[in-house]
């Protein structure tokens, strides 16, 4: 911290916006970066002859180290500061995703995709974005992460038919190393605007009142790396022993199994067995990420104004309706009320997250909160590099995607039920 804490701001916008504003295009661009293999799959599986399974193994690791990563970089951040590791991340994911250019072996491709590109991508979730809401923003924290939030659902899925038309006119190579491009020319911002904490410039979050507190006047932590990533562990151990982690962890972990599990990795093999095109079926991905727009900033409003777990409740509870009514009307055609459940995918596919973000910090606290979160987020991937497995067993089994989509909607339901028992921070 450099002298007394201000309200100096830039011009008339204080700065938390303009962090806010590159933080989202890091998120999108990560998001979009990590899913875009869901469209790679078919080709890359035509030039080498590889099995499903094999490709279907480089998008489990995936997952899962998209999802353990984040607590582990948001202790890092702690430590080494928030443009360190996000400049870094971005750095794994372009290595990641060009060296797929030249990959001979399946091998090659979970350690790429997989290993490298999960742990950066992992290091710029959602869990980056809780971190910058906390420490940025005094008011509106609620709407700030459903801003946040719409950049991890519209990366992985507007940009997906644009990705698909590059793949059909330049083939997969030039799309990866399209991505890992774009994925250099993201860090130049973050290391330009991004500032770990508002008193690094001496300001204080938007809408702050009063006397600075205590989280204002942090610092990172010193000492290794290896110990601040112990920080992890230990917010783990604390709140493992509560009854509301078990149940975010949860509900989340089912989050992830109805979307970036089943949605994001099967529907486009779905509808290419029903008989529809690849770019076809990645533009009805994007109607859902469209309308996530309107969702998860809708979300964040409303979490501002109402119990989140009241809104928990709702948005599990109409995902699992939707998945339940997908497999009577998908087809070869889009139809109408295939574009409705879309549209009922979109409203809610990221709107849990302002709610469960907001739990993690009111049981929590701010700063242990965003490490908390973390963990639920890893639970959510989790849950969905299971869900990439079993739904395509259960596709391997009985020959279509039915019954993947039934238990998915089940799921869903639970976990709507299951958010009503979230305890109250009295309770923790």
């Amino acid at each position: 911290m450099t002298g007394q804490l201000g309200v100096r701001t830039h011009g008339r916008i204080h700065r938390a916006w303009y962090v806010a504003a590159v933080i989202f295009l890091v998120l999108l661009a990560s998001a979009a970066f990590r899913s875009s293999f869901g469209v790679m799959i078919v080709p890359i599986e035509d030039e080498f002859g590889w099995s499903r399974a094999a490709t279907s193994l480089a998008v489990s690791v995936n997952l899962v180290l998209y999802g353990v990563t984040a607590p582990f970089a948001a202790a890092l951040m702690e430590r080494f500061g928030v443009r360190r590791i996000v400049a870094g991340a971005l750095a794994l994911i372009a290595a990641g995703t060009a060296l797929t250019s030249v990959m001979t072996a399946s091998w090659h491709l979970v350690i790429l995709w997989g290993l490298l590109v999960g742990l950066g991508a992992g290091s710029t979730a959602l869990v980056l974005g809780a971190l910058i809401a906390n420490r940025w923003f005094a008011t509106r924290r609620g709407l700030v992460l459903g801003i946040l939030g719409t950049a991890f659902a519209t990366g992985q899925l507007a940009f997906l038919p644009a990705i698909s038309r590059a793949i059909e006119s330049f083939g997969w190579r030039s799309a990866s190393l399209g991505i890992a491009a774009l994925c250099v020319a993201t860090i130049p911002l973050v290391l330009i605007v991004v500032r770990d904490r508002p008193s690094d410039v001496g300001l204080r979050p938007y809408g702050a009142t009063g006397e600075p507190t205590s989280e204002e006047r942090a610092s990172n932590t010193t000492g290794s790396g290896w110990r601040a990533a112990t920080t992890a562990i230990t917010a783990l151990r604390a709140a493992a022993r509560t009854r509301a982690f078990w149940l975010l962890a949860g509900t989340f972990f089912i989050c992830g199994w109805t979307t970036n599990g089943i949605i994001s990795t099967h529907f486009v093999p779905a509808m290419h067995d029903h008989g529809m095109g690849p770019t076809t079926a990645a533009g009805l991905l994007a109607v859902v990420g469209i309308f996530d727009i309107v969702g998860t900033i809708g979300s964040g409003w409303l979490t501002d104004r109402f119990n989140p777990r009241l809104l928990l409740f709702a948005y599990y509870g109409l995902r699992g309706v939707a998945l339940i009514a997908l497999p009577v009307i998908i087809g070869p055609h889009v139809e109408p009320p295939l574009i409705v459940v879309m549209i009922l995918f979109g409203l809610d596919w990221v709107a849990t997250v302002p709610p469960t973000a907001t739990l993690c910090r009111q049981i929590y606290g701010s700063e242990a909160g965003a490490i908390v979160f973390g963990w639920v987020f890893a639970a959510h991937m989790v849950g969905a590099a299971v869900a990439a497995t079993a739904s395509g067993a259960l596709r391997a089994a009985t020959g279509d995607y039915v019954s993947a989509w039934l238990l998915a909607g089940a799921l869903a339901l639970l976990a709507g039920v299951a958010c009503l028992a979230i305890p109250r921070p009295a309770t923790r």
